[in-house]
């Protein structure tokens, strides 16, 4: 054997050693991959939680917030900082929602799950009327995507079994 020989067989040895490594590291970054987007969809469904929890802590703010579906408008002003205040933090969860969908980091099924539920949140009237005062504040992007739901016009039905508009009771 001549030294060329050698030198070749050397390279497509060192050739097939680098493949293993190569594989090795293509897993690993797809673990940590996984391992970020699981991160990143606890820390929204965490956020979701909290932001859930609002209504479910206060007898006071859940009325407030049904009356504030149905008319924006008709709150008094502390009444409309505090439905704003709800909102944006929706609104801006959703947005982070999206934005990890649109990045690839959420599978589409559970973006679709948070579609549904904005679907159902801007088929209100008080949600829309709101929107029209806040979403300048959110990304073009998202925008779109709201405001596509609210042409859909859908129909407000997640709050139909609650007779929002019967009268209080005494």
């Amino acid at each position: 054997m001549n030294w060329e020989m050698l030198s070749a067989i050397g390279q497509v040895v060192a050739a097939i050693g680098v493949i293993p490594s190569l594989i090795y590291v293509a897993v690993q970054i797809r673990e940590q991959n996984k391992e970020r987007r699981r991160a990143g969809i606890n820390i929204l469904t965490a956020q979701w939680s909290e932001l859930v929890k609002s209504a479910q802590d206060s007898r006071e703010f859940a009325a407030l917030f049904l009356q504030g579906v149905r008319c924006f408008h008709d709150l008094d002003a502390p009444d409309k900082l505090r439905f704003t205040a709800f909102f944006t933090r929706f609104t801006r969860n959703c947005e982070g929602m999206f934005i990890y969908y649109r990045d690839g980091a959420l599978e589409k099924a559970l973006w679709e799950e948070v579609e549904r539920t904005m679907i159902d949140y801007f088929a209100y009237p008080g949600v829309r009327e709101w929107w029209a005062t806040r979403k300048h504040w959110l990304t073009d992007e998202f925008r779109a995507v709201v405001d596509a739901i609210i042409a859909q016009n859908p129909e407000p039905k997640l709050y139909a079994a609650y007779n929002l508009d019967a009268p209080p009771k005494a």
